[in-house]
């Protein structure tokens, strides 16, 4: 059977995957959503922090000097401004739409005025979301439920992707596209405890990287400082409205590592939290201060209560988990990658946004715009060279490892790094024996191992601290930052 062509295929059905699909097919294009799970999934349903929009054409400047103070001085300031100048732009078309936002902007970590975005209090990824799954069109064929365990390419060109429905190997078949933008999300499911859904197994990273891709800071982890034990975050736009954090004894702590206290960035927060947990204390988060708390934040209160737990009453135990990667496939200020008709989106790209720390609601902004930038550069793209449409194998290692993976990761990767046990890690991971992968479950994990030997031999080799990533055994950053760079065709690069 001859397979099916599209003018875009896109990989990932979040905010970035479908903003694209939605400008894609906005401007002619034939289009292909694929999705390995339901329509409704990854990130951004889980997302409680809205879109950190700038609050005028004014705020501007101040929404930049604010991104490029979390990011440690791996911001690209030229990219960061000109998807700063384009987001209002995005918010007159979304509300053009019909999307409804809560009438009063959002003050959250990082930011110095409030100017992020909620729907519906901290619901607003999943609202973003349904949203904008209701302005696909007719021009979209939507693939649910199918995984996609490679990419064809040839001669550094992407020409589609092969296919399991239901994660069925024996049901595989193909799509050729035009181009191919992957909106994946991140690898959260690297560590034991992670905000991130069970689909965010760094797919995209490993489907581009074997394509012959660059990758790059895919070490940079940022890690949410508020999060409950079962792995619910609660959003930082609580500190924002009065809640503090506290030690064993009830006493705040922040004001001791950082002058915005309670709102400082994430990093810092995370770090200070690691550092009183190493005294013996456990720490809290101080819910009582909010007045109206299960109306204006009912997601948080709902993930509470089902601990047994009253958050107006109760003081909350949380911990650092494992949030949102700021690395990922390197690509430009269209989403553009090193590989021809091959483009990126979403938390899967590193563009220089986000830097070495995120700040607060700055990736539903970067989604929107880059999927926008994406869908209209990749409509762009040259017709599909049929000639060759060889497909490289994939290799894969069995589900019993994840688990494995996981604790790897989480014991030498986390918050606070060091060389000894960042080059066990490595060499533990790099030990778990590889086969071809026969299903869904298998090539997910051979995914998330490839992308944790990619995230620790990147952590080895930046020997500072800089944002997410913290050497105790380099406690300072170098004089001028750099970032880590790795591609398959590399001498040494990663392999399966």
């Amino acid at each position: 059977m001859e397979p099916q062509t599209y003018d875009i295929l896109i990989i990932g059905s979040g905010a970035a995957g479908a903003y694209a699909a939605i400008k894609a097919a906005d401007q002619g294009g034939k289009v292909a959503l694929v999705t390995k799970t339901r329509l409704l999934s990854g990130s951004t349903r889980w997302a409680q922090g809205g879109v950190a929009f700038p609050s005028d054409i004014t705020d501007i400047e101040c929404h930049l000097k604010d991104t490029i103070t979390a990011g440690r001085g791996l911001v690209d300031e030229e990219v960061s401004n000109t998807i700063l100048k384009d987001a209002l732009g995005h918010l007159e078309y979304l509300m053009s739409r019909g999307i409804t936002f809560d009438a009063i902007p959002a003050l959250e970590g990082g930011h110095t005025i409030p100017r992020v975005r909620h729907i519906n209090g901290d619901e607003s990824g999943l609202h973003l979301l349904r949203f904008l799954h209701a302005q696909l069109n007719h021009n979209v064929s939507i693939y649910q439920q199918h995984f996609a365990p490679s990419l064809i390419s040839a001669d550094n060109k992407v020409h589609g992707v092969t296919l399991w429905p239901d994660g069925d190997p024996s049901r595989e078949f193909s799509l050729r596209a035009k181009a191919t933008i992957i909106a994946t999300g991140g690898a959260g499911q690297l560590y034991q405890v992670t905000t991130n859904p069970r689909e965010s197994t760094g797919d995209g990273i490993a489907l581009a990287y074997r394509a012959g891709a660059e990758v790059r800071d895919v070490e940079l982890v940022q890690f949410h400082p508020t999060v409950l034990e079962n792995g619910a975050l609660i959003s930082e736009a609580c500190r924002g409205e009065g809640a503090v954090l506290v030690n064993s004894q009830g006493k705040r702590f922040m004001d001791g590592y950082d002058p915005a206290a309670d709102l400082a960035p994430r990093d810092i927060v995370a770090r200070a939290i690691f550092s009183e947990e190493l005294k013996g204390e456990k720490v809290f988060l101080d819910l009582r201060p909010i007045r109206n708390l299960q109306e204006k934040f009912p997601t948080v209160h709902s993930s509470i209560t089902a601990l047994g737990l009253d958050p107006c009453v109760d003081l909350v135990p949380i911990h650092p988990a494992a949030h949102y990667l700021m690395g990922g496939i390197t690509s430009d200020d269209s989403g553009a990658t090193t590989v021809t008709n091959l483009y990126a989106a979403g938390e899967t790209a590193s563009t220089g946004f986000h830097g070495a720390n995120r700040l607060a609601s700055n990736s539903l902004l970067e989604s929107l715009v880059m999927g926008a930038r994406a869908a209209t550069a990749a409509l762009k793209c040259a017709h599909l060279e049929t000639s060759d449409f060889s497909n490289a194998p994939i290799v894969g290692v069995a589900e019993q490892h994840r688990t494995r993976i996981k604790e790897v990761m989480t014991n030498y990767a986390s918050v606070v790094r060091e060389e000894q046990g960042l080059l066990k890690g490595f060499g533990e991971i790099s030990n778990i024996n590889t086969f071809s992968a026969k299903s869904e479950a298998e090539a997910e994990t051979a995914n998330l191992r490839l992308v944790a030997l990619l995230a620790l031999r990147g952590a080895i080799e930046r020997k500072e601290s800089r944002g997410s990533h913290f050497r105790s055994d380099y406690p300072n950053p170098l004089r001028r930052p750099l970032h880590q760079i790795q591609k398959l065709s590399d001498f040494n690069a990663v392999k399966d």
